[in-house]
């Protein structure tokens, strides 16, 4: 099971910090991710750390060098800190677990196998 929280209405420029708690065993033997959905629009890829790769972080070019994406496995925990937010950030932001994502799939919705609720993310002045 995974719930987000920490999403909120913030100014253009500033800063939110959205937090993943997961729950159940094996948390350690997943790829987690974030992805966002706009009103009318699909649901965008976002970050993901991947857990094959050695825990490599991707990030979707619209969001890098603004959001920086974390994981303490410790806590069963992930951490998207997203700085310099923009009016076209806005949506609704979804943590994701996959066991066995590859590279190619990592943007997909699909490739993923447990979903959060999902936590609303509003940037307007």
């Amino acid at each position: 099971q995974l719930v987000e929280s920490g999403g909120g209405l913030v100014a253009p420029g500033g800063s939110l910090r959205l937090s993943c708690q997961a729950s159940g065993p094996s948390f350690n033997s997943y790829s987690m991710g974030w992805f966002r959905q706009a009103p009318g629009k699909e649901r965008e890829f976002v970050a993901v750390n991947k857990r094959s790769d050695g825990s490599r972080i991707y990030y979707a070019d619209s969001v890098k060098g603004r959001f920086t994406m974390s994981r303490d496995n410790a806590r069963n925990t992930v951490i998207l800190q997203m700085n310099g937010l923009k009016a076209e950030d806005t949506a609704v932001y979804y943590c994701t677990a996959g066991r066995r994502l590859i590279t190619s799939t990592v943007g997909v919705p699909s490739a993923y196998d447990h979903w959060g609720p999902g936590t609303q993310v509003t940037v307007s002045s």
